[in-house]
């Protein structure tokens, strides 16, 4: 679901405050990524955002959406997801979320389900690691996907029955 307009305005005033707090420049390439962000449910790429971006801002670098994007991570107003595609995507809701990827597509939506809260991280014993927050990546395909291989199938022809063997 994409981010209220009252959630967006909210997060635009958390980047002016967070920046400041930091001495950062509040600038508008800044303010610009995050709202294209904001307007997005599916988890964007950089390449995905320095289109809508571009589009509002014709002479922006993609080197900024990326550093931009970087310190939106930075300031807590944008998180990294870690997908199990090559490119990274970021998603403006950082509020403790799961996810399901479509194997096909690679879109990712978030899932909020109460029963996927419950899981509790093991404990390491002896590994020297610290789990600071988790989140589940459920696998399948999407509505969309699923329907393309519906009809996929439908279409092929019927094959001949294999013979038999002698």
């Amino acid at each position: 679901m994409k981010n209220s307009r009252d959630s967006k305005q909210k997060k635009l005033e958390l980047l002016e405050a967070v920046s400041r707090a930091r001495s950062l420049p509040v600038t508008v390439q800044r303010r610009v990524v995050l709202t294209a962000l904001l307007d997005r449910d599916d988890h964007p790429t950089v390449d995905q955002l320095f289109a809508d971006v571009k589009a509002r801002m014709p002479g922006v670098s993609r080197t900024t959406i990326y550093r931009a994007l970087e310190t939106l991570v930075e300031l807590g107003l944008a998180r990294r997801t870690n997908h199990f595609e090559a490119t990274a995507r970021f998603d403006g809701n950082t509020d403790h979320h799961h996810h399901l990827v479509c194997r096909r597509c690679n879109r990712v939506d978030d899932i909020d389900h109460p029963g996927l809260n419950k899981f509790t991280p093991p404990s390491l014993g002896g590994i020297a690691f610290e789990i600071l927050d988790y989140s589940i990546y459920l696998e399948g395909l999407c509505a969309a996907c699923r329907r393309g291989a519906a009809k996929s199938a439908a279409q092929k022809p019927a094959g001949r029955s294999p013979r038999p063997p002698r």
